[in-house]
């Protein structure tokens, strides 16, 4: 038996009122995936436990078979560790996003998508007139980086908040508060005076594209998780493809092999049917493939439905028809790992619908894969990194 995870992220969300008050995975146009939700098992499962930040990195682990309130100890570490920074008793990183604030409000968590290419200098400038000895930066993907302290552990103590929980608010109620934010407060200050004549953002302007103004510190953690690899835990060799450093990181905290396919990125311009392929492809090597897809998650960041319901018929169409056409013994699991509504432009703790597919799993009555059809089949999985065992169990 082959097996692939699916994880559709931020696809699930809250009804939308001026469109008849249904979600974006009712309003999208799904018939491959209707047509695995009819021959297969639907759910809801919780992948954030109860008081844990409902972030990709909580519900990725979980959807992954780790259960979070074991091994979770915060995402800016899982994010170094996909790009090799070691984190040393003393340091601490954060996530780093280029982001843009216009008039004192939060415009823009990712800077318009700056592209990694464009990131790269701007993250080389930042170390060269914000680093030193004990501040350094490391570019990671598109607006997405790391910044490691050393021996100010204090700043562990600030509060800090994700850029993308505050789209169109006034960014000083949001600033990081309260012990050791001195030091993240300082750095954010001077990277907006260097960033105002930086060549990149000339160019950009020049575009009509959105400049990136500041960094935004979050997230911080001083603590690298221990995990057991997935092979021990499950039995299977496992491999995982994903455009997002998190995700990344993850795979290698539980031992995975990491699929590089041309085309995949963290954009919405990702090359959906590529990875798919080349997922069933590393079939024939792995027992296991954890596809991950940002597309619906980043739409929904940016408050848009009809980009939010064409990534989930991008997905259909370019993704769930592959596997369903694979044509061997294959079994699937499909599911966000945390609903991101439009509305709200950000992730909540809610419960998901899963999918089980392929052999061995008795259809349980629905019809398409929605949050409405999960939750009428009666069928809860309060721990949601029990799903895989329900996934590769007989």
């Amino acid at each position: 038996m082959k097996y692939i995870v699916l994880i559709i992220d931020g696809a699930a969300g809250f009804p939308i009122a001026d469109r008849g008050g249904k979600t974006s995975l009712e309003l999208a146009r799904t018939p491959n995936l209707d047509a695995l939700a009819a021959g297969g098992a639907l759910g809801l499962a919780r992948t954030v436990p109860p008081g844990m930040e409902p972030s990709s990195a909580c519900a990725c682990m979980s959807v992954m078979g780790y259960d979070p309130t074991v091994y979770y100890k915060g995402r800016a570490s899982i994010e170094a560790k996909s790009l090799g920074i070691e984190v040393a008793p003393g340091e601490a990183v954060f996530r780093c996003n280029l982001v843009t604030v216009k008039d004192g409000k939060m415009f823009d968590y990712s800077a318009g998508h700056v592209t990694s290419e464009e990131a790269a200098p701007i993250v080389a400038s930042l170390n060269q007139n914000l680093g030193g000895p004990d501040v350094q930066f490391y570019q990671g993907v598109g607006y997405r980086h790391i910044l490691k302290i050393k021996g100010h552990e204090e700043v562990l103590q600030a509060k800090c908040t994700p850029p993308h929980d505050i789209p169109g608010k006034p960014v000083k109620d949001y600033l990081p508060q309260g012990p050791g934010a001195g030091l993240l407060l300082d750095l954010m200050s001077r990277s907006e005076i260097l960033l105002k004549s930086h060549k990149i953002n000339e160019k950009r302007v020049s575009r009509g594209n959105t400049p990136v103004t500041t960094i935004w510190l979050f997230w911080g953690t001083g603590v690298v998780p221990v995990m057991p690899p997935f092979k021990q835990a499950y039995g299977l060799s496992a491999a995982l493809t994903s455009g997002v450093d998190l995700l990344r990181g993850l795979a290698m905290m539980a031992d995975m092999a990491i699929l590089n396919i041309k085309g995949v990125t963290d954009a919405p311009d990702s090359d959906h049917a590529a990875q798919a392929r080349g997922a069933l492809e590393a079939l024939k090597k792995h027992d296991l493939v954890v596809v991950h897809i940002e597309a619906p998650d980043e739409a929904a960041h940016g408050g848009s439905v009809e980009e939010k319901i064409k990534a989930i018929e991008d997905i259909d169409r370019d993704v769930i028809a592959q596997l369903r056409n694979y044509g061997r013994d294959l079994r699937v699991l499909v599911m966000p790992d945390h609903p991101t509504p439009v509305a709200i432009r950000t992730h909540t703790p809610d419960p998901v619908p899963f999918l089980l597919w392929g052999k061995g799993v008795s259809p349980n009555g629905a019809a398409r894969f929605t949050e409405a059809a999960a939750k009428a089949t009666g069928v809860f999985i309060g721990d949601g990194y029990k799903i895989m065992s329900k996934l590769i169990g007989d």
